[in-house]
């Protein structure tokens, strides 16, 4: 099979040295392998012949301990007309239900339920409804609070959607968080679509209610399938990215699914993970060269 293997890193020493050192134990294992070529700093492509599942093990092997990201897929097909994001320590670099949590005194309490919900160690549904519960009474006043004091675009998000959509792609933010935070973080990064849960308020505060029905796991799911139906295109013409475990069945479900700072659970079954370079790498993943993207 044609593939591609890109290999990302903040540090373009780190990267250049994985590159050459790929190449070798790749041809050393007898496959087709072409010299690596830049895409930008830090970011290398490496066009090769071989068995997928062959390349990801070696190279899992082969750059252990590097400060390097990898990503190996098709050559066919790899720009996605579609982009797919989570929101919450994904686009952004918080988690907005913790940061609420925090104006109300409750930020160890409810940080810790989220933790295991984004784990799987929790039903999603019932995580939600329960967190938002411990905020009843809180005044909604603290929303915008939270919102201009706490998040802030992960580097590259911006640079990510931006290319994206200004290279034909449907870009969309799809959060088991709230709209509230989802309609700016969508303007700031430039989203065409954002969907979300919605906090009930009521005479200024909130109720500790949130409304049906709720957005998670198979809705963020529905949302790839709709959105690429829409696009006339299949789901292996979308990229997905997130962190938790309500992100997995998307991710999946993605020509490309990328793990991004993400849990155990979902790094252990996308199709590619990024711990180490910005958000800038899933354009370098679909072979986009720095010169071409766009920041503004």
């Amino acid at each position: 099979m044609e593939l591609v293997l890109t290999l990302v890193s903040p540090d373009p020493a780190s990267a250049a040295a994985a590159a050459n050192r790929a190449k070798a134990a790749l041809a050393g294992a007898g496959m087709a392998v072409k010299a690596p070529r830049p895409l930008g700093a830090g970011a290398f492509d490496l066009p090769l012949i071989a068995d997928r599942g062959a390349v990801e093990a070696l190279v899992a092997t082969e750059l252990d301990g590097l400060p390097v990201d990898a990503c190996v897929q098709p050559a066919a097909g790899r720009r996605k007309r579609l982009l797919i994001a989570d929101m919450d320590s994904t686009i952004i670099n918080v988690e907005c239900l913790d940061e609420l949590a925090d104006f109300a005194g409750l930020k160890a309490e409810i940080s810790a339920i989220t933790e295991r919900a984004m784990r799987g160690e929790l039903a999603f549904e019932g995580a939600l409804r329960e967190r938002v519960g411990m905020l009843k009474g809180l005044a909604a006043t603290a929303l915008q609070q939270a919102y201009d004091e706490r998040v802030r675009l992960n580097p590259g998000a911006r640079t990510l959607v931006r290319t994206m959509a200004a290279n034909d792609a449907r870009c969309a933010l799809v959060s088991g968080g709230f709209t509230f935070f989802t309609s700016r973080v969508a303007e700031a990064a430039g989203f065409h679509v954002n969907r979300a849960n919605t906090l009930i308020e009521a005479d200024g505060r909130l109720t500790g209610e949130v409304g049906d029905p709720i957005l998670g796991k198979e809705a963020k799911l529905a949302a790839l399938e709709e959105l690429t139906a829409e696009l006339g295109v299949p789901p292996s013409a979308a990229l997905a990215v997130g962190d938790g475990a309500n992100d997995l069945a998307m991710i999946q479900a993605a020509g490309l699914g990328v793990a991004y700072r993400a849990k155990p659970i979902v790094a252990a079954q996308a199709h590619a993970k990024v711990d180490h370079a910005d958000l800038t790498a899933l354009l370098y993943f679909q072979g986009y060269a720095e010169a071409a993207f766009v920041s503004d």
